[in-house]
C-alpha cells in the first residue's frame, strides 16, 4: 500500500527513523491568477458548448468580444482551461459498460502502473488517491463481458497490481462547474 500523510511511506515508518530530506516540489510554473466571475462564467459556458464562438461567449458574460479573447487566452496559457473536447454518451457510443474500478498496488509502483494503465483499451480516468485503496480508475467498455476480460485478464495480469474492486456504474450525470 502507498504510504499516507505527510510525505512519509509504510517502509519508513516499518524502519522506525525518521524520513530523509524531501525533494522540493516539481516546478510548475508560475501559480494561475486568481478566477473572477467572468472567468468562472466563461468556464461554464465553455464547459456546456466547448465548440461557442468567442461572439457568443462574449454575449452570454457581457463582456467585449476582445475581452473574451483576451480572457480565454489567460484560461489557456495559465493552463485552466487543458483543452477542448465533447462530451460522449458512451452508450451510444458502443461502450455500454461503465465501471469504476479501484485496485492496491505495490508500494512506490503508480508511475509504472499508471503508465501500464494508460495502454489499456477504454480507460478514461486514472487518479492516484488516499484511503483504502491507491489507485480509481474510470472505464468504458462494450458490454460486461469485455469488462470482465479488462479486469480479470489485463489489469489483474499487471504484476504490481495487488488487489481490485469493480463498482458498475448504472447511470451518469455530467456536472458543470458552478460559482
Amino acid at each position: 500500500m502507498l504510504g499516507r500523510l505527510g510525505g512519509v511511506t509504510d517502509s519508513q515508518i516499518s524502519r522506525g527513523g525518521p524520513p530523509g530530506p524531501q525533494a522540493p516540489p516539481p516546478d510548475t510554473g508560475p501559480a494561475p491568477r486568481p478566477l473572477d466571475a467572468i472567468d468562472r462564467a466563461i468556464l461554464r459556458y465553455l464547459q456546456e458548448d466547448g465548440r461557442a464562438s468567442i461572439r457568443s461567449v462574449a454575449e452570454q458574460v457581457h463582456v467585449s468580444r476582445a475581452n473574451a479573447y483576451a480572457r480565454i487566452n489567460r484560461l489557456l496559457e495559465d493552463g485552466v482551461i487543458r483543452g477542448f473536447t465533447a462530451r460522449v454518451d458512451h452508450e451510444r457510443a458502443g461502450q455500454g459498460a461503465s465501471a469504476y474500478i479501484t485496485l492496491k498496488i505495490v508500494q512506490n509502483s503508480w508511475r509504472t502502473v499508471r503508465e501500464k494503465l494508460l495502454d489499456l483499451p477504454g480507460v478514461a480516468h486514472i487518479a492516484l488517491v488516499s484511503g483504502d485503496f491507491d489507485v480509481l480508475m474510470l472505464v468504458h467498455t462494450p458490454d460486461n463481458r469485455s469488462l470482465r476480460e479488462l479486469v480479470l485478464t489485463r489489469i489483474q495480469a499487471v504484476p504490481e497490481v495487488l488487489s481490485s474492486r469493480t463498482l458498475i456504474v448504472f447511470e451518469e450525470t455530467d456536472r458543470v462547474l458552478t460559482d
